[in-house]
C-alpha cells in the first residue's frame, strides 16, 4: 500500500492548487481517504475525508476550509484530488494523503495507517 501526494506549490491569497493523491498496491476506490495539513510550528490536523464508494462516498470537510476545499476521486487513475480555492496564508503547511486501510469504511475513520510523503502548500504574496 503506498500513497503519493503531489500539486504543492506557491500561491498568492485567493488563488487555487489542486493536490493529487495517487495509490499504488490497492483500489483506492474501496477506502477511505483523508487529508491532513501541518503548519508550521502546529501539530497536524483534519482537512478532509472521502468514504469508499462501497459505503456512500461522502465526504467531510472541517469548518474552516468548507467551501473552499472539495475533494473527488478519479477512479481511472486510482487518485484522489483536493481542489484548494480560495487560498489563504493560513492554509500554508504541509499536506499529506493517507488512509486507514480498511474495506468499505466510511468517514471519519478511526485511524490512519498509511501515509503519503507530504506536499507543501505556501500561501504567500
Amino acid at each position: 500500500v503506498q500513497l503519493q501526494a503531489s500539486g504543492g506549490g506557491l500561491v498568492q491569497p485567493g488563488g487555487s492548487l489542486r493536490l493529487s493523491c495517487a495509490a499504488s498496491g490497492f483500489t483506492l476506490d474501496y477506502f477511505v481517504i483523508g487529508w491532513f495539513r501541518q503548519a508550521p510550528g502546529k501539530e497536524r490536523e483534519g482537512v478532509s475525508c472521502i468514504s469508499s464508494s462501497d459505503s456512500d462516498g461522502s465526504t467531510y470537510y472541517v469548518d474552516s476550509v468548507k467551501g473552499r476545499f472539495t475533494m473527488a476521486r478519479d477512479n481511472a487513475k486510482n487518485t484522489v484530488y483536493l481542489q484548494l480555492n480560495s487560498l489563504k496564508p493560513e492554509d500554508t503547511g504541509v499536506y499529506y494523503c493517507a488512509t486507514d486501510g480498511v474495506y468499505g469504511g466510511s468517514c471519519p475513520a478511526l485511524r490512519y495507517d498509511y501515509w503519503g510523503q507530504g506536499t507543501l502548500v505556501t500561501v504567500s504574496s
